[in-house]
């Protein structure tokens, strides 16, 4: 199942608070498909910088952008062939990351130690309360797994609070679904890099 309650008043104050601290450049916990993530605004520099530095993640490694819909990477997908957009767009709502070509999105979230110079990693998640949360925020979303570099990615919510309780400023109450592992990264030749 998604992982969160559907049409449930309690989930979508939950959403509504998490989009709350987005915009104000706040770091939200949220459960994804198979692990938790960190999320916030790709296009705040600072909130993006607060999120490395609570992982203790390389900022030159590139980092992952969901949305709610397709639409919300409409320049990235204007610029594929038309086999490449129905092959990405075929794989969503889905566990399924790409890798392709940054249109808009700003340096620190390519990365210049991410596979490929000018290119982003991009999903529409699988899981509805992660659709919620960007849909509600009005916009794309990094979502990285949460947890500190070097550790396994996780799906308790525990574990999440304990490792970023001084960091985070809200965790969405939720559950991760069934996948158990971090989404899959493609490109669009069809490697597969995790």
């Amino acid at each position: 199942m998604s992982g969160c309650r559907r049409n449930s008043g309690a989930d979508h104050f939950h959403v509504l608070r998490a989009a709350r601290h987005l915009r104000a450049g706040g770091l939200v916990a949220h459960a994804t498909e198979g692990v938790w993530g960190l999320a916030c605004d790709p296009f705040d520099g600072r909130a993006v910088a607060r999120l490395l530095e609570a992982k203790g993640r390389d900022p030159g490694k590139g980092l992952i952008v969901i949305g709610a819909d397709p639409s919300y990477f409409e320049p990235e997908l204007a610029g594929l062939s038309e086999v490449d957009r129905r092959a990405v767009q075929s794989s969503w709502p889905g566990a399924v990351s790409w890798l392709v070509p940054n249109a808009r999105f700003p340096w620190w979230i390519s990365g210049a130690g991410s596979p490929g110079p000018g290119r982003v990693a991009i999903r529409v998640p699988g899981h509805a309360q992660s659709r919620a949360i960007c849909a509600a925020f009005g916009g794309p979303l990094v979502s990285t797994s949460a947890n500190p570099s070097g550790r396994p990615s996780t799906a308790n919510a525990l574990h999440v609070r304990r490792w970023f309780h001084a960091s985070v400023d809200y965790v969405v109450p939720g559950r991760t679904s069934a996948r158990n592992r971090p989404s899959e990264l493609r490109t669009l030749d069809g490697t597969v890099l995790r």
